[in-house]
This record gives structure tokens, sequence and C-alpha cells, in this order.
């Protein structure tokens, strides 16, 4: 029985077998969303559902702290570089910001800065608010005063290259203005791309046959990494400079007096930036963005707040991916109304069953949207996650007036039913009870809220899904083996599982009619492809993890397996013996490596005890050689350790405390268990040391952590 999907669960009914099904669900979507967003510049969700994941994900590790994950979402920005281009690493991380969504959200911002600083309420506490770009981010060095690289964010850590490509923007100097400038000066700021140019440029683009973008956001990206710089001269890309990285010498003592100074050296600032100084103020400048939004020119999606004082700035630190002085304040998505012409249902490669409005073509916000998520049969219906109605119990039909919105993105979602322009013959939708594309039943489980076809390896769309995923980026990754290739050879019957990928030349020598005779093909494309899918013999073991599919097993969990099998021999014995039972010894031995738990480890179990799994594995084997896998280091004494705080920290605030040993890499959760690996009390400590005894959990005092941790 294959693990329960947990998404339509309440957060704070969630018990915590479910709350980790969650994170690790939530994880492996937000990756495959960052690496759309951030690597192919193209999203496939709204802003506003990448924000409702993020919330989710937020709430459960709240609720349930000693569940952090490693590679928690939380702790991450962005995605890794592409490849495309050279990678530079950031003297300074370039992190994310959390979200504020409501005054309310900025509110309670304002009072945890208040709380953390322990700022009394009659002292004024200053912040700056300036509109937020909805481009690409950017950070340019300069070394005595001369630019000596651009480059991407990336995954925050590590970005692209791309210094020959922003030499080519008119707002970026390639020596800075001024005199006593500091050695070395990193400029951050925001790549966006004009309204009016974005339109000249799809126009341009559909003229010459090229598709075109579709928004100035994704437009201003793939513009900005091109691998002809003057491709993008041609683009008339724009930029604001907003922040700064590593400085040899800072030369203001406030963020406004900083962003004056990039002003005064050269850059474009942002012209609407205001310096705040009560959240009276900070809410009436969000309005006054807000109201303007539309005659900006160029797209922005809210506002963002920074404390002013620098000194203030530093004390605060960061926390996970975003530093605890800034936050953005977002706009609420963008909306428009139209019809549903069809519902039609789209099958993923795990079998979900997912329905798709095909609406009048509208524009919302800039862009011309054909289709809109309708997320399940419940969605459908006016149900909601919670088995409560929604949009007041109205369900969606076929030839329904409909209100969408968008949030800088193509596809939108179905917000709301005009009923009074519901016609009289629409009929309640019917969800199909058989997939669509191999007519087996489509089951739903209890407290699930997709519909899945049982088709499994005899269903074609998960079965091109499936080889479209073992050749993708992450797994396989064989160039010039994209969905075109994976289609048409499924069509023909070329390859039908991953073996056949490797045998395809050895068949091709035997068979009348040559891929090289193929319309589209030639003699020197099939050498190509055939020298593409042979660099790929040998493999790392995690990355053949990952390109098995198996569900709840992304990237990240991949590595967790691999690292602790170490080879594919080790793996598969392990992994086969673990399918016996829960009670055996090697699948208690699976739900003990860190971060993988029961869900995770049921879903592997469940694929190798499949025999016809089994022997697709053998016989791609059989042409492949898998590379055993590194066993994971750390040089912190804390990293990997489960942490807790109690008693009165007299060093440091609690939040400091705690900031400092996420630092290190260890987990801090909020109540002590026997999976607790260390307590640090102050005086006071109260019922968590008691605790901590009852466990036989190690005690230290704040003396003794910083003697462990340096």
């Amino acid at each position: 029985m294959p693990p329960r999907d947990h998404s339509s669960i309440p957060v704070d009914k969630l018990t915590e077998e479910q709350a980790k099904a969650e994170l690790d669900r939530l994880a492996k979507e937000l990756a495959a969303h960052d690496r759309r967003y951030y690597q192919e510049d193209a999203p496939i969700i709204s802003d506003a559902d990448y924000d409702a994941l993020r919330r989710r994900n937020n709430a459960i590790e709240a609720r349930f702290p000693e569940l952090i994950r490693s590679d928690s979402p939380s702790r991450k920005v962005g995605a890794a570089p592409t490849g495309r281009f050279g990678k530079i690493r950031h003297a300074v991380p370039m992190l994310s910001l959390d979200n504020a969504f409501s005054e309310e959200d900025v509110t309670e911002f304002v009072a945890r800065v208040r709380r953390f600083l322990k700022i009394p309420e009659d002292e004024t506490v200053a912040f700056t608010a300036e509109p937020k770009i909805d481009g690409l981010s950017l950070s340019l060095r300069y070394e005595g005063g001369k630019l000596a690289y651009g480059a991407t964010r990336g995954d925050g850590e590590t970005g692209e290259d791309v210094t020959a490509n922003v030499r080519t923007l008119d707002d970026i100097p390639e020596r800075l203005k001024g005199r006593k400038l500091p050695e070395v000066c990193e400029i951050r700021g925001e790549v966006y791309m004009l309204h009016s140019d974005f339109l000249a440029l799809n126009k341009r683009q559909a003229e010459a046959g090229e598709p075109v973008y579709a928004n100035p956001r994704n437009s201003a990206a793939g513009s900005l990494r091109q691998k002809d710089a003057a491709v993008t001269a041609s683009r008339r890309l724009k930029f604001f400079a907003y922040g700064w990285g590593e400085i040899s010498d800072v030369p203001e003592t406030t963020q406004s007096g900083m962003i004056e100074w990039i002003g005064e050296i050269g850059f474009r600032t942002n012209p609407l930036l205001r310096l705040c100084r009560s959240i009276e103020q900070m809410l009436a400048v969000y309005r006054d963005i807000e109201g303007k939004r539309a005659k900006l020119g160029y797209d922005i999606d809210g506002v963002v707040y920074k404390l002013d004082r620098l000194d203030w700035q530093q004390r605060l630190g960061f926390v996970s991916r975003s530093p605890r002085w800034a936050i953005a304040h977002k706009f609420a998505a963008e909306k428009a109304t139209t019809i549903v012409n069809d519902i039609d249902i789209q099958v993923g490669r795990t079998g979900a069953l997912t329905p798709v409005a095909k609406l009048e073509p509208v524009t919302v916000g800039g862009v011309v949207v054909q289709n809109a998520t309708l997320h399940n049969e419940d969605y459908i219906k006016g149900i909601g996650n919670d088995g409560n109605p929604i949009r007041n119990g109205v369900d969606i039909r076929i030839g329904d007036t409909v209100i969408v919105q968008r949030a800088g993105d193509v596809i939108p979602q179905v917000l709301d039913v005009v009923l009074d322009k519901r016609p009289k013959s629409a009929k309640p939708y019917r969800f199909p009870t058989v997939c669509p594309v191999c007519g087996s039943h489509a089951v739903r489980e209890e407290g699930e809220a997709v519909r899945r076809c049982t088709g499994g390896l005899i269903c074609p769309a998960q079965q091109v899904e499936r080889l479209r995923h073992f050749v993708s980026r992450d797994a396989f990754d064989i160039e010039g083996f994209g969905e075109k290739q994976v289609q048409a050879f499924f069509a023909d019957g070329l390859v039908m599982e991953p073996a056949d990928i490797f045998t395809l030349e050895k068949r091709d020598r035997r068979a009348t009619k040559k891929l090289a005779d193929r319309e589209g093909y030639g003699e020197v494309s099939v050498r190509n492809l055939f020298a593409a899918i042979e660099a790929r013999r040998k493999i790392p073991l995690n990355r053949l993890i990952y390109a098995l599919g198996i569900r709840h097993v992304g990237e990240t969990n991949a590595k967790l397996i691999a690292r602790h099998y170490g080879t594919i021999e080790a793996l598969r014995d392990g992994l086969t013996a673990a399918g016996k039972g829960p009670e055996s010894e090697a699948y208690q031995e699976l739900i003990s490596i860190g971060g993988i738990g029961e869900v995770v480890a049921d879903a592997v179990v469940e694929f190798f005890k499949e025999k016809r799994n089994r022997e697709a594995l053998d016989r791609l084997l059989d042409e492949i050689e898998v590379e055993p896998m590194e066993q994971a280091r750390s040089d912190s004494p804390v990293a990997g350790k489960t942490v807790v705080f109690t008693g009165s920290l007299e060093k440091m605030t609690r939040d400091e405390a705690k900031a400092m040993a996420e630092r290190l890499g260890a987990r801090v959760a909020g109540s002590v268990s026997k999976k607790t690996d260390l307590v640090v009390a102050g005086p006071g400590a109260g019922s968590k040391l008691k605790d901590a005894q009852k466990h036989g959990v190690k005690v230290l005092s704040e003396d003794e952590w910083f003697a462990l941790v340096k």
C-alpha cells in the first residue's frame, strides 16, 4: 500500500509521523520549484502558491522543531547554478527575505526586532521602505574601484559568472565614482526589464519565429544569462542597487545612509525609498507604492522593510535563509475574470490526476493566460483541505465565469465563481474514476486529496514521465535526450524502460530503419546522442537512486540513502531485506538514517518489493557502472546533533544562542526527548533539566557549551 499524502490535513491536526512525511514532501516540492524559478526561469506555480507551501513548511517546523530537516526549505535560498556558466562563490551569502502578507505580520516583525534587541517601547526604531523589484538578483564586485565580476544569486552560496553580460548594462558602471573608495566593494541589486522593452522584445521574438517570454522577470533572467553578451546588450536591461555584500570599509552607519552613498558612487537606486519611524509610516509607504504600482513601468511584488541602524542589523544577524532585520511585505495576487471552456485531466509521473481549467484567454498582470490549476476534485466541488466548504460551497463547472488570480506567474488559479453568470445548462463536473490515459481505476485513499491511477508500470503517462525524470538534469542528465526524444522513442517502442536507453545504439546497428533516417536526425546528431548516452554509463549512486523516480525520494533523500549504504550492492541487499517487514533489522536500519522517516522508508521498500522494479533495475545495472558514494563529513562538534537551551542564559539572548547553534549545523528543539543530544542549562532551568536527567541526556553549562564549540 503506497504512503499516504497528508497535504490536506491542517497543521494543528498532524501527527508526528504525518508531520515528518509532510516536511519530506514539502522539501522535495519546494526544491523542484526553486530549480524551475532560479535555474530554468520557467516557474509553474504562482508566487502565492509557492509562499503557501513555504508557510505550511514553516508552520509544521514551528509545531515540531525536533523534526526540522538538515535540508529544510527554511534554511535554503535559490537553487544551485545550472553549469552553463562558471561558478563564483559569494564572499557573503546572498540570502532571501521572509515574507509578510498582512499588516499584522508587519507589526509582529517590528515587535520581534524590539524583543530581540530589548528596545523599550518609547525608543524610536527606524526602517527603510522600498519597492521589491520582481527581477533577477545580482552581485557586483569592485576591486580598487573597478568592476571585477558579476554573479547571480544561484543557491545563495555560489552563483553564475555573468561578468561579460553585466558589462553591457548602462546602469552598471565599470568604475565607481568618488575618492577614498573601499578597496573591496560588492554592490547588490536587481536586474529587471521595463514593460515597454518586454513587449517590444516579444514582438521581435514572434516575428522571428522564436519563443516569446511569459513575463518581464523571466525575460530579464533569460536575457542576463545569454551565452552571447551581444544578445544581452540588445535586451535593454535595467539595474536597481539596494544593498551590499563584502565591503572592506563601510562608509555609513545606517541603511539609508548606505543607499545614498551607493547612489553617489554611480548606481541607480529606487527613488521611492523612504525612511519610516513608526509602523504607521511603514504601512502608509506600502499603500502609496501599491497605488503607484500600475504606473511604474516595471514589475514589483511588494515592499521591503529594513532596519536602518547597521549595528542593530549586525546584532540581529540571520536565521536560516533570511536576515532577522528585513522582511518583504507582499502585494495581493493580481486578478481577472474569464470563462472556463473545459476541464482537462492531466496524469503525472506518480499517477496523480490533476484537473486544469482551459480558459478563454485573458490578460492577468500583463501576461496572457489560458490555463489555471484546479488543484484536485475537492477544489472543484468547493470543499477546502479541512473538509469545510470554500467559495461558500460553490462548485466550478464548464461554462462558468470565474475570477482567476496570479502573482508573477503564467499559471494562475481559479479563485471564485461569478454565480449570477452561470449558464442554465452548466452541470456539476464529474471527476473521472478511471485514468484518462490507460483506463485503469483511479482511486483516492482515505485522507488524501489526490486521486491516482492504479496502472503503475503499464500506464503510458507514467512510463513517459518516469523516463523523462530518469534522463533529467539532476538524474542521468543525458544531453540531447529530452522530452521530445523520450516521447518519440516511447511511441515507437524504442525506449520503454531505462535499460533500453543504453542498448539503443546496439539495437540501431541491427535495425533496418536507422535512427539517422528519422525526421529531424542525421549521422552527426545520432552520433552525438550515442556519445551522450555512453558518457552516462558511469553514475554516482545518489543520482541513480534519484533517477528511479521513487515517490518521496528527492535529491536530498537520495543522498542520505546513498551515503548510508555506500554501494549499489549494499543498497539493493539492504532494501530488499527491509521488505520483510517493519520489525526486520534491515527496516530498522533504514529508518535510523537521519532525515529518513517511515513515509520515505515505506516508499523505498515498496519499490524494491516489486519484482518488476527489481528486474528492470537489474537490466539497467547490466548496462551501467554505479560509483560508490562518499560518506558525509563535518568539522563542527555539534553538527547533526539536537540541542535544547533552557534556563536564563547570561552571555547572549536565547534567540542568539539558537542562531549560533544552527550556524554550527545543530538542530535546536524546544523540548527534551530521548532523541536530544545536548541540553545547555542556565540558572533557573526547570522541567527540561529534569527531562534531560530522565532520558540520560548530557547537560552542559553555558561556559561548557562555549568551550565545546570554541
